[in-house]
């Protein structure tokens, strides 16, 4: 029992002191001066309250507050980034064809050569004189052919058809043998295969080359052909001549421009890739073969409806927005194109300049009433009862005010 009215008695002290610090609650004034005013007042003022509030809604529902912006037409910009390396438009390794001595170079790194220009000469002496046989074989069957034909020209009979084919096919034979004799003799020259700029090579003379080994190469850098790697979902934006803007470390703050030339038939199985190839001019010489490449794609589509991620609300059926339309919520079906930081562009029939819900679209319904922030519709949504329905009557715990007294003076 001491336990119970030492807790009653102090509540009664903390409540007291509530109403020192802070005053009786309006709720309590309000209730206090209803009950000194009688009963019908309180009829009065309920209904005055009960007149002061809105409709608000089809239902009597209040409108919800949302933010609304309108719809935007803006087209997407999609970027494909991808690191490449540049090789010559036309590059080749010069071979040489057969083995020897080297008795003369043509081969100063950085050089520009044209095709045909002799790059090595290989000892030759063997070919010469196996050339020099072969041609005096050749005119002594040649000599020989044309005085069999001239004898049976004129009736001889010792010269038959059997005598004069085969002096021809020797002949013939002859002929065979002074053509290979000069392309061996040819293949003691070495040649440059194509226009280009020369490589580094170790070749000096007296060296002794084999066969099929590599003498140096030539490098065509009129233009460069810039290899590199697209993700498969860029299948569709490939076209041959499409604009690239390709930049290298060695020039730093240059884009150099080029076109797609070539790209794969199929997709890497492996790296889910597709190989493009690039061309970019190159008539200053100032990009080498083997430079590495940053390279860009830039694709912009049309325009397209867009509208923050804030707008986009999930259900069941998939993705949609709701559209402000005569001051309710309307609730639109939309297939989502592209996403890029907080904008989303999608595809929907809705006019531009059509009022979205942009914040707040969790909230709603459909049918359900809208209105925004600072709005007359909000502020007739509130619960307050008009001036001339409000009690005048003091709140508990507040000094009544003092009405003025007038004094007569004694006459």
């Amino acid at each position: 029992m001491r336990k119970f009215v030492t807790l009653v008695t102090a509540a009664l002290i903390l409540t007291g002191s509530y109403f020192i610090a802070f005053g009786v609650p309006s709720s309590i004034g309000v209730i206090s001066a209803v009950d000194t005013a009688g009963g019908g007042q309180a009829n009065k003022t309920a209904a005055g309250q009960q007149r002061a509030r809105p409709a608000g809604g089809s239902n009597g529902a209040s409108a919800t507050t949302v933010v609304l912006t309108p719809l935007e037409m803006q087209p997407y910009v999609d970027i494909l980034r991808a690191i490449g390396s540049a090789n010559a438009l036309r590059s080749a390794d010069v071979v040489a064809n057969a083995s020897g001595e080297v008795s003369e170079i043509n081969l100063a790194a950085n050089r520009q050569v044209s095709a045909g220009d002799v790059l090595v000469q290989l000892d030759a002496r063997t070919e010469v004189f196996n050339l020099e046989i072969a041609q005096t074989e050749l005119d002594q069957t040649r000599d020989i052919t044309q005085r069999y034909e001239r004898l049976q020209a004129t009736g001889n009979s010792t010269v038959t058809d059997v005598t004069l084919t085969e002096a021809r096919v020797a002949q013939r034979l002859a002929e065979a043998k002074v053509g290979l004799a000069q392309v061996a003799l040819d293949d003691r020259t070495i040649r440059a295969p194509i226009s280009g700029k020369l490589g580094l090579s170790d070749v000096e003379i007296g060296d002794v080359l084999s066969a099929d080994s590599t003498v140096v190469t030539i490098d065509d850098s009129e233009a460069l052909l810039i290899e590199f790697e697209l993700p498969e979902r860029s299948i569709g934006l490939l076209a041959k001549d499409q604009t690239v803007l390709a930049n290298t470390p060695t020039f730093t703050g240059r884009v150099f421009e080029g076109q797609i030339v070539s790209f794969d038939s199929r997709i890497d199985s492996v790296t889910r890739s597709v190989t493009v190839k690039a061309r970019i001019e190159n008539p200053d010489a100032l990009l080498w073969p083997g430079m590495t490449f940053a390279v860009r794609i830039i694709n912009q589509s049309d325009p397209l409806a867009m509208v923050p991620s804030t707008a986009i609300t999930w259900s069941r059926n998939g993705s949609s927005i709701w559209i402000e339309s005569g001051g309710v919520a309307e609730q639109i079906p939309v297939t989502i194109l592209f996403r890029r930081d907080e904008q989303v562009w999608i595809n929907a029939d809705i006019a531009t300049g059509t009022l979205v819900v942009t914040e707040g679209a969790q909230k709603l319904r459909a049918g359900s009433r809208i209105t925004t922030p600072g709005s007359a519709a909000q502020d007739a949504d509130r619960d307050v009862p008009p001036a001339a329905t409000r009690s005048t009557a003091p709140e508990v715990g507040q000094a009544k005010p003092v009405q003025p007294t007038t004094t007569k003076e004694p006459t």
